[in-house]
């Protein structure tokens, strides 16, 4: 009997009834029968798993091989006990809850073919929510680990070609309970002569389960930190240190370390979170390079330095205060700005300024730190002003950073929907009225705008405009519920009505109109026509 193309291994373990649909999806491959093998592997299921393997094995005795063992807590050794039995050309692995698109093994087996690869990606999709990064699925490509997408694509889920897998003896860790599969990965990657990517098929469809009972939701902060400090000590033994290293733990620090670090951190007891970020803070030492550093957006830079500095106290803090209030206040420095988490400045917590300072694009933390806080009227003789007071998420050195508060035709600025980010060559906008500013007692600055009104017809939004670490931004300002002014008629000789109003974005708009029109004129004549016909 010839060997088959390809082996598909499914370790099991209680996933009914979605392996139904799984393995439906492999009896019905465009492959064929002939040219496929299936290893099911029963890690000990207490539900009707075991029982549907043994069903579907029954019915295609040419295709299948299922075994049954007690349960050995992951799904590391069900798979290297089905590699041990595997025979086909090429192994592909599938979740048993997931299931595959018709022509996916038939493709990711003639595109090695084709290409003499040794790994192939075949495009996956999540489903019922469950997120699957895609920017690896650009094209039909070769990539390699360097390549920015693939560290980001690390599950089992490829076509492995398995002369490469038995060359280099390449098996799944079998105390690892949380992302056994990723030292597995990325040996083959490295090993591999050459990676496709399939971008133009849906290959895999990755199904988040109604019950969240995938280990890996399962897994406590100790379990996966100890797992992750594994791969990470794996991947450095088979790269040297270097950008190509850096390109794949850049992953590890974005993803995995970045989800110990989240909301939940401090909710954790006393010791656990001492434990967990004494682990973060060996990682960081060891393998957060200043290239990964810099890279790395303030918020995720900070707790892994304070993770770093043994600092448990003001990291917690930090969490806490950015969950319940946002991101701090950016604190001005000259040409240089930074956010002031917990910490900061610190002699006693020792961190260095570079991992406070902001280096990204802050579009989004100016808008939701922005908020305004009163608006009102104020006349000087015959001259009527709108005034602004607001709260803005910057300290410091505000002088060099509010360049105006002002009034703008609407909607094309006003009514965007948050700060944006303007071109360098955008000309620098007129300060409308005076602005003064303020430190608030809860953080950020406090500024009074006294925009001057002028006759006419017009309806214009208001926004901000600051300039934090060398980049310049457009704020539209939010009224947030605020109440707003009545409305205010002034002028004698030419009386106008004044309104300030909340858009449907949330922004604060002026509108003013004449409240007499001029007494001649065709305009006139109409407009006053129109009126009279509406009061019949």
């Amino acid at each position: 009997m010839t060997s088959p193309d390809v082996t598909v291994i499914v370790a099991v373990y209680n996933t009914m009834p979605y392996l139904t649909e799984c393995l439906n999806s492999l009896v019905g491959q465009s492959i064929g029968h002939e040219r496929l093998q299936v290893v099911a592997v029963d890690d000990g299921s207490t539900d009707d798993s075991g029982k549907e393997l043994d069903r579907f094995a029954q019915r295609y005795p040419d295709v299948f091989t299922v075994v049954h063992q007690p349960n050995s807590g992951g799904p590391a050794a069900p798979s290297n006990r089905a590699l041990d039995l595997a025979t086909g050309r090429f192994v592909y692995f599938i979740g048993s809850d997931d299931h595959l698109g018709e022509e996916a093994l038939e493709r990711m087996v003639a595109c090695a073919d084709a290409n003499g690869s040794d790994v192939v990606v075949g495009k996956m999709v999540g489903t019922n929510g469950r997120y699957v990064h895609q920017k690896l699925y650009t094209g039909n490509r070769d990539v390699t680990l360097d390549d920015a997408e693939l560290p980001f694509t690390l599950a089992n889920t490829k076509l492995f070609r398995r002369e490469l897998v038995e060359k280099h003896g390449l098996r799944f860790p079998e105390d690892m309970p949380v992302g056994s599969d990723q030292p597995f990965t990325i040996e083959a990657c490295v090993r591999a002569r050459k990676i496709s990517v399939i971008s133009d098929y849906t290959c895999y469809y990755a199904v988040k389960r109604g019950d969240a009972s995938n280990i890996t939701y399962r897994a406590d902060h100790l379990a996966r930190l100890r797992c992750v400090e594994r791969i990470m000590q794996h991947t450095a033994a088979l790269i040297p240190a270097g950008p190509r290293r850096d390109a794949v733990f850049k992953r590890h620090f974005a993803w995995e370390l970045t989800k110990l670090l989240q909301r939940d951190f401090p909710t954790l007891d006393a010791d656990t979170r001492r434990q967990v970020c004494e682990g973060v803070g060996a990682l960081v030492d060891a393998y957060f390079t200043d290239a990964l550093r810099d890279a790395t957006g303030v918020k995720r830079r900070v707790r892994f330095g304070l993770a770093r500095s043994g600092a448990v106290e003001e990291l917690t803090r930090a969490i806490a205060e950015e969950t319940e209030h946002g991101a701090p206040p950016f604190v001005l420095d000259g040409d240089r700005a930074f956010a002031s988490y917990p910490g900061f400045r610190d002699a006693a917590v020792g961190l260095d300024d570079r991992y406070y300072e902001v280096r990204e694009t802050v579009a989004g933390r100016l808008s939701t730190g922005t908020r305004l806080e009163k608006a009102d009227w104020e006349q000087h003789g015959t001259e009527l002003s709108c005034v602004v007071r607001l709260r803005v998420g910057i300290t410091g050195d505000t002088s060099s950073a509010v360049i105006a508060l002002a009034q703008g035709a609407m909607p094309q600025s006003a009514d965007k929907p948050g700060a944006r980010k303007l071109p360098k060559d955008a000309p620098r906008p007129k300060r409308s009225g005076t602005l003064t500013a303020d430190a608030a007692e809860d953080g950020g600055t406090l500024l009074t705008a006294r925009i001057p009104l002028a006759p006419g017809r017009a309806k214009k939004g208001v926004r901000l405009y600051v300039e934090v670490a060398g980049s310049r931004y457009e704020i539209p300002v939010r009224t947030e519920g605020r109440p707003m002014p009545l409305a205010r008629r002034w002028g004698s000789t030419d009386p106008h009505r004044v309104a300030a109003n909340t858009n449907t974005k949330g922004r604060l708009v002026i509108t003013t109109a004449p409240l007499r029109e001029p007494k001649s004129g065709v305009g006139a004549r109409l407009r006053r026509t129109l009126s009279r016909s509406k009061r019949k």
